[in-house]
């Protein structure tokens, strides 16, 4: 059984929602294990031990404190051992908030997943649209949520683009693409931001195929 290191928590984003979404799928192929405070638990060892981490979190320490996670000589993992560790063969999946990272406040770890936030819209019907024929869109159609409609600007140059969203109010927006970085893999997916949109079939079939992707299997 694969495991999957979960990173979670921060002050939009309660953990809830992302342990209630991947409850379908515990120990049943996958076993899931879930940090809040990354910041003072995991450590480049502990990092080592899994074969996927999913960031599900922004750059906040958990929901109840609002510091910034990535602390230059104090986090044991920051964005320098992300990258090593997805540079060495490490699989990551960027997942809504794990998307929220821009210049200003995490820069490397930005360059990382290759995008930079930009912002969104108060919650809004999101239509999603399949884009070519990659491999994660497996048995998915297109499909509409009620979400926060995530605007971020692609940066990496190798980003193969699977996925679109388009709303009223944000417009038409990249909502997922992969990228091979070193001798690593990263899956990147915006939506996510309520529990309706986890326990949504083609969402869930989009993050079974996305975690499948990066695992190689």
């Amino acid at each position: 059984m694969k495991k999957v290191l979960v990173l979670c928590d921060d002050i939009w984003h309660p953990s809830e929602v992302i342990e209630k979404g991947l409850e379908p799928f515990q120990d049943r192929d996958y076993h899931f294990d879930f940090i809040k405070d990354a910041k003072d638990i995991l450590t480049v060892e502990m990092l080592s031990e899994y074969d996927l981490v999913m960031n599900c979190k922004c750059n906040n320490i958990t929901s109840g404190n609002s510091a910034e996670w990535f602390e230059e000589g104090v986090t044991e993992v920051g964005p320098a051992e992300f990258t090593e560790f997805v540079s060495n063969g490490g699989k990551l999946l960027s997942l809504h908030a794990g998307n929220t990272y821009h210049e200003k406040n995490a820069p490397q770890y930005a360059a990382l997943i290759g995008n930079s936030f930009v912002g969104h819209p108060p919650r809004c019907t999101v239509n999603i649209k399949t884009v070519g024929e990659h491999e994660i869109l497996n048995g998915v159609s297109d499909f509409s949520i009620r979400d926060e409609h995530y605007n971020i600007v692609v940066t990496a140059d190798d980003a193969e683009v699977f996925l679109k969203s388009e709303s009223e109010s944000g417009g038409k927006q990249i909502a997922g693409y992969t990228r091979k970085y070193g001798k690593g893999r990263i899956c990147v997916l915006t939506p996510g931001h309520i529990l309706s949109v986890w326990r949504h079939p083609q969402f869930q079939r989009l993050l079974i195929n996305g975690i499948k992707w990066c695992l190689e299997e």
